[in-house]
């Protein structure tokens, strides 16, 4: 039993952090829970910022994990717009900004990660963005709005699924849309070039022009308004506005000047936890994007930056920090959503990996499942435009079975069927 004159400290106001508050609760810790977020928004989920927020379709209160009474209601302690400056481990207590030391008996690390930066002469000029957060998502839609209106030009410098879908979104407003990306196809290092062009070419249909093999070298601008963006190949893009999105980095700065262990470059970084979520420290838990946890089904440490893994490691840490064993092997799963297509994602298949990628139905029309293959065994399927498959897929990937290829290429051979 855990005593209720303890207290259960979350650092990180995204959907981590009030997960692990709302299960703290629903399996009766009756102590005090305090969740601090450097943010003054009660804790919010971030797909929309990119998809439905972002173009407008979503309601600002959509986007919160909880009503803001509701975190009264369950006697769940905000500090919110304060950021934590430090953990003592020792004493058991965090700093807040404003100098307000909190003891903690346990403590969960859920503070994100920060959208990589640019170091380039002009990322200072007004029409530079990120996204990442609430307020990013708000300059961006009315940037968008504002090019769209005028005809204006948006340089994106990255083709991933952030700069994927905001140029998805910007198309919408009207804007002119430029990608600029190293790779020879977006979305390279995580699909592949061959699934990565059939994005190359959704985009361009809609109007997209892409730049590979090139990287931004600076952004040009006058009384502090961009004017164009130059890569290292010696081209110049007009642009009006641009955005930075080349990946996020762990928040770990807490955790590193805490003397936690940290998780290798190649493991994606992070804290390193276990499959219970647990750090170096005992006490002391992480969880959502900065966490690097040792996953027992696939046998690796990885650091997964999408909504499901904030969703389902939240109440897992909360769970270990009530001392419940644990262990968090969920499948790892993320989805996206660009004009018309939509697709879902279940697995872990990086560079390399994999052997042979299969495809099941129609990829000129875009319904279809792509199969990542070591050895015959799927180690990762992308369904897009073709729905309610996601389990039969994460049971394939389980199984670890030896899979018939041309049976799995079938579209009248039931998924199912092919899991003994």
């Amino acid at each position: 039993m855990v005593d209720a004159d303890q207290t259960f400290v979350i650092v990180g106001g995204g959907l981590a952090g009030a997960k692990a508050a709302e299960t703290l609760r629903a399996e009766g810790f009756n102590g005090r829970v305090i969740l601090i977020g450097d943010e003054r928004d009660h804790p919010y989920e971030r797909p929309p910022l990119s998809k439905g927020y972002l173009l407008g379709k979503d309601e600002r209160d959509s986007v919160f994990v909880h009503e803001p009474a509701w975190y009264a209601q369950h006697d769940v302690e905000l500090h919110l717009g304060q950021p934590v400056t430090a953990v003592d481990r020792e004493a058991r207590t965090v700093r807040l900004g404003d100098g307000t030391v909190i003891r903690y008996d346990k403590l969960l690390l859920a503070t994100g990660a920060e959208p990589r930066r640019l170091d380039i002469p002009g990322t200072g000029l007004a029409g530079v963005h990120h996204l990442r957060r609430l307020a990013h998502s708000e300059r961006l839609r009315d940037e968008l709005k504002a090019l769209g209106r005028d005809n204006g030009h948006l340089v994106i410098a990255g083709a991933g699924w952030i700069g994927l879908e905001v140029a998805a979104a910007a198309r919408t407003y009207g804007a002119e849309v430029t990608v600029v990306e190293s790779a020879p196809t977006p979305l390279h290092q995580v699909l592949g070039p061959e699934l990565g062009q059939l994005f190359a070419d959704l985009h361009t249909e809609h109007g997209v022009r892409f730049h590979f093999g090139a990287r931004l070298t600076e952004i040009t601008g006058q009384d502090g308004i961009v004017l164009a963006a130059r890569t290292d190949d010696g081209e110049e893009h007009p642009a009006h506005a641009v955005l930075v999105a080349i990946g996020a980095a762990p928040r770990t700065a807490l955790a590193e000047n805490a003397g936690l262990a940290l998780a290798a470059r190649a493991d994606g970084g992070g804290i390193a936890v276990d499959d219970a979520l647990r750090t170096s420290d005992p006490d002391i838990f992480a969880a959502g994007d900065v966490a690097a946890a040792q996953h027992p089904f696939l046998h690796q440490r990885i650091r997964v930056e999408h909504w499901a893994n904030a969703l389902n490691s939240g109440p897992v840490a909360a769970r270990a920090m009530l001392g419940q064993p644990v262990s968090y092997d969920r499948t790892p799963y993320f989805f996206s959503d660009q004009y018309d297509l939509g697709m879902e994602y279940s697995g872990w298949a990086p560079p390399g990996s994999y052997d042979e990628v299969v495809l099941r139905g129609d990829a000129g029309k875009r319904e279809f499942i792509a199969f990542w293959l070591s050895e015959g065994r799927v180690l990762a399927g992308m369904n897009v435009n073709v729905w309610d498959v996601t389990d039969a897929v994460q049971r394939l990937i389980r199984s670890r079975q030896v899979v018939d290829r041309d049976a799995l290429a079938d579209p009248s051979v039931p998924l199912e069927s092919l899991v003994e």
